[in-house]
């Protein structure tokens, strides 16, 4: 999607999306998957990576 490796990394490195309220999230990826880091909307824990399209 991005034509050079720095936009890809601004774009996609170490952000989330939550699977409920589809608000994105940048947080480093260790405090995501350890749970520590809630949506800010919703305040639930569940995050997914950001996909590329």
């Amino acid at each position: 999607m991005a034509k050079f490796a720095e936009a890809d990394a601004r774009m996609f490195r170490n952000v989330f999306v939550c699977r409920r309220c589809k608000t994105k999230r940048k947080a480093p990826v260790l405090s995501v998957l350890a749970g520590l880091i809630p949506c800010r909307n919703c305040g639930t824990r569940k995050l997914r990576v950001k996909r590329k399209k």
